[in-house]
C-alpha cells in the first residue's frame, strides 16, 4: 500500500523546526574524538604536544546542550594537512587523523584528544595555531562554526587574518585560557555559548 503523503507532511521546513535526525550513541564508536589516531586501534602519532581540549556546549540561561554533536578539524603539530588542497600534504603526518567527532553529555561537556596544531600559510597569509569546530543539534536550524585559538601564541593571534576579523572586545572569547595539568598532559577548556546575551555568546563564522 502507498502512502499518501498530505499537504502539512509535503511543506518545506519552517524556522521552528530543528535539525534533525537525532543521532543514537550507536552513531559514534570509540575513539572517534581522538584525533591523534588514523583509526581506533591504530599507534598514535608520536609527533607533536599531545593535549585535550574541553569544555560545555550551552545555551541561553546556561542550560546545557544534550546529545550536541562536535567536530573538530585541524593541522598536525607542524601545521600540515592531510588534504590534497595542501599544498604539502605530502608532508603530513601519516599518523594523525586531523578530524574528530565527538558529542556532549547530560551536562553539555565534550572532549576532544588531540596535538598542539602547527602554524601555516593559507593565501600569503600566516595563520596561527588553532582548532576549527562545528557544533550540530537540537534548537539549531544549520550547523555553526568557530574556531579556537590558544593562548601561548599571542604574537601569532594578533595577526591571525580569521581572529582579526571580529572586533577587538569579541577576540578574547576565542583565545582559551592558560591550561591545567592533568596525568601530564595539558587540558585547555573552550566552551561554547550557542545563544546568550552578547558579552557572552560565542562568536561563529559562516560558512
Amino acid at each position: 500500500m502507498t502512502e499518501t503523503l498530505t499537504p502539512t507532511q509535503l511543506e518545506p521546513p519552517i524556522s521552528q523546526h530543528t535539525i534533525g535526525p537525532f543521532f543514537p550513541a550507536t552513531f559514534f564508536q570509540a575513539g572517534d574524538n581522538d584525533l591523534t589516531r588514523v583509526s581506533a586501534d591504530a599507534a598514535p602519532t608520536t609527533r607533536g604536544e599531545v593535549i585535550l581540549l574541553r569544555g560545555r556546549v550551552t545555551r541561553e540561561g546556561g542550560t546545557p546542550c544534550v546529545n550536541a554533536i562536535l567536530e573538530a578539524w585541524q593541522p598536525d603539530a607542524a601545521g600540515h594537512f592531510r588534504h590534497p588542497d595542501d599544498p604539502a600534504h605530502a608532508e603530513a603526518d601519516p599518523d594523525f587523523l586531523g578530524w574528530g567527532r565527538a558529542w556532549t553529555d547530560a551536562e553539555g561537556r565534550y572532549e576532544f584528544r588531540t596535538v598542539m596544531p602547527g602554524g601555516y600559510v593559507d593565501s600569503n597569509l600566516r595563520r596561527a595555531p588553532h582548532i576549527n569546530l562545528t557544533v550540530m543539534g537540537a534548537g539549531l536550524m544549520r550547523r555553526v562554526q568557530t574556531t579556537v585559538f590558544f593562548p601561548d601564541f599571542p604574537e601569532a593571534n594578533a595577526t591571525d587574518p580569521v581572529l582579526t576579523v571580529l572586533p577587538p572586545d569579541l577576540r578574547p572569547r576565542l583565545v582559551m585560557p592558560p591550561a591545567e595539568r592533568e596525568d601530564g598532559l595539558r587540558v585547555f577548556r573552550f566552551d561554547i555559548r550557542l545563544r546568550g546575551a552578547e558579552d557572552e555568546e560565542t562568536p561563529f563564522f559562516e560558512d
